[in-house]
């Protein structure tokens, strides 16, 4: 990419945004009257939104009312005694860091984002999941929070911590790299082939946004990609499952949430954010005590 490029200009990664958004949740609060409260610690984007249309019709989920955002509606549902967010349909990179901003600055503690992709390196039939560990970073959004480098990463400690938590679960998740892409239906057979070359797994729209977002907030994200498709080049493709996958999803979901929840603090310490391990450590004693 040319250094002339927008992308690559005028971006201040040190400065300050004069729109934040502590700024909008205030505004939509009192445009619809909503009431004061916080998300639950743990929340999911569920850009395909098989997730959530499951859950609300087996009757598993209900609308969190506090949730101040202008487009989308954020449904609260439990998997085994832990209180988990879930938004459906954010699909793309910068979709999904304008609601990682406002969820984080609502009370969110973790954001996991699994999402439908294409299978790039033929590693198993799909359906599976890879848990990202770097997306390359052929979209817009993380430009914006990143000064220029090929790949966002996942934070090696929760990685870590994740890994361990997922060591159990069956099938077993893949790790390795996806290339987030802005533009689908610009998966050209070069692009594919150059993607093969440097050992990418798989092709989603929303991980390497949302890793530079975490990596300069300081953020605990995780994103998965649930190989669903060879991008149609097959009949029968795009089938996830049971349920649509949601199922397998909700499974994937519980482990990380107990390996969280487990694990939370030794993370929080790690990444320095001590304010944060305090809060998880009251919310959690709270539950237990409520």
């Amino acid at each position: 990419m040319s250094s002339e490029s927008p992308l690559l200009q005028n971006k201040h990664y040190q400065s300050a945004p004069i729109f934040s958004p502590a700024n909008l949740l205030r505004e939509t609060r009192r445009q619809k009257a909503l009431p004061a409260g916080e998300v639950p610690r743990i929340c999911v984007l569920d850009p395909d939104g098989d997730i959530v249309a499951n859950l609300l019709r087996e009757k598993l989920a209900q609308r969190n009312l506090c949730w101040a955002c202008y487009h989308t509606v954020l449904y609260k549902f439990e998997l085994h005694g832990i209180a988990c967010g879930i938004i459906g349909c954010a699909v793309g990179g910068a979709f999904a860091v304008l609601l990682a901003e406002q969820l984080f600055e609502s009370g969110c503690r973790l954001l996991i984002s699994i999402t439908s992709a294409g299978q790039i390196l033929p590693v198993r039939t799909p359906p599976y999941f890879v848990l990202i560990e770097k997306a390359l970073r052929d979209e817009g959004t993380s430009h914006h929070y990143l000064p220029p480098e090929r790949y966002a990463h996942l934070d090696r400690d929760l990685g870590t911590m994740l890994t361990t938590a997922l060591k159990q679960f069956a099938p077993a998740v893949e790790l390795g790299a996806a290339w987030t892409t802005d533009a689908p239906y610009r998966e050209t057979a070069e692009a594919i082939s150059h993607s093969q070359t440097e050992g990418i797994l798989a092709v989603e729209m929303e991980a390497a946004s949302l890793y530079a977002f975490a990596q300069a907030k300081q953020k605990p994200v995780v994103c998965f990609a649930h190989i669903t498709n060879r991008m149609g080049v097959v009949e029968g493709d795009f089938e996830k499952g049971e349920a649509d996958g949601s199922l397998e999803s909700l499974r994937l979901i519980e482990a990380v949430a107990s390996g969280w929840m487990s694990g939370s603090r030794s993370w929080e310490a790690a990444s320095g954010n001590s304010a944060g391990a305090e809060q998880t450590s009251n919310r959690t004693q709270n539950r237990r005590t409520a």
